[in-house]
């Protein structure tokens, strides 16, 4: 059978994702800070006001804490918003509503109010936009209860994953790495399979990364280079943080008897951290090396083109630790 497919940005995919739920279900309606008239910040809503107005595309005041939870409020009055929060540093503003409201209130009522909204905001660094526009938080809201956590790092989950989060009577939050958002690629016009389950995106014999979002890339193209040297890596592709898909980690930990994790976020009570303790707890005995970590220096991201570049994980020490731990002394 032959798969219908289009070239096509990722920014372009998300966009699609948001018209396609707009015109299936007249109870959605994207709203947040500039999504509107300036068409978004990262420009995925533009020309969306022009199609479907202002009662479905709503430009919101300044103020997270107050449209993330006018956002849930509407979900709990049966209508199936999708807020976008220009930066994840910004969600930090409505972790109140959030964590208090929208996470616990379909558990606390015995399945009777369910909240049904899905929060998309960008995340991650690598775009000069310092410290206080550069934090990857998605770790963070994994920690939570009652949240669903979804990372498309691909041009097709980009596409798909939103409306399979539409359709879930639990809060969804989608992180957007903002390095993506030009990424060039060709769509498959089918779903994307279901969002929960992890990916094998390059199979290998020798180590097990797994990672997420932008840092997909970089593991690629470290393993392309680390495979001239006759090392394999198979590249685990998460696409969700809550739930982990500890089925899909233990079958390929099972081929390869290593574990690298290479994480965008800080390494101290880190994602990269449940990871490496969900792996010591159910396959000890499958590693024959220590689960090692590449994570962002703990440091807020500078500025600086050099610095932040040093900071985040690259390539080249993805492949140096990869080396080590395949060495007799790895």
């Amino acid at each position: 059978m032959t798969v219908n497919s289009v070239d096509t940005t990722y920014r372009e995919a998300v966009r699609e994702a948001i018209r396609e739920a707009l015109l299936g279900d007249e109870r959605v309606f994207l709203m947040g800070e500039d999504v509107g008239h300036y068409g978004g910040c990262f420009a995925v809503s533009k020309g969306l006001l022009a199609e479907f107005g202002p009662e479905r595309i709503r430009d919101t005041p300044l103020s997270e804490l107050a449209f993330v939870g006018a956002g849930i409020g509407a979900a709990l009055g049966g209508l199936r918003p999708i807020v976008e929060i220009m930066t994840v540093n910004f969600s930090l503003l409505a972790l109140d509503p959030i964590l208090n409201t929208a996470a616990t209130l379909c558990h606390m009522s015995g399945g009777q109010f369910p909240v049904p909204v899905v929060i998309r905001m960008a995340t991650g660094g690598g775009k000069q936009l310092a410290a206080q526009h550069s934090h990857s938080l998605e770790g963070w809201f994994a920690h939570i209860p009652g949240l669903v956590i979804l990372v498309p790092a691909t041009i097709d989950d980009a596409r798909w994953m939103l409306g399979w989060a539409l359709k879930r009577p639990d809060p969804v939050l989608i992180f957007e790495n903002q390095t993506l958002y030009n990424r060039k690629g060709t769509l498959q016009e089918t779903g994307a399979g279901n969002p929960l389950q992890a990916r094998v995106r390059r199979s290998g014999r020798d180590i097990t990364l797994l990672t997420y979002g932008a840092s997909l890339y970089k593991a690629l193209e470290a393993a392309e280079q680390i495979a001239l040297k006759g090392i394999e890596l198979e590249v685990l592709d998460l696409r969700a943080l809550r739930p982990l898909d500890e089925t899909t980690i233990m079958e390929s930990i099972a081929r390869t008897h290593r574990v690298l994790i290479v994480d965008e976020g800080w390494r101290s009570g880190g994602i990269s951290a449940e990871l490496s303790a969900r792996v010591m707890e159910r396959a000890f005995f499958e590693l024959d090396a220590p689960v090692r970590r590449i994570c962002t220096e703990e440091v807020p991201l500078p500025y600086a083109a050099q610095l932040e570049l040093a900071a985040l994980p690259q390539v080249s020490k993805i492949v140096a630790v990869a080396e080590q731990m395949v060495s007799k002394h790895g």
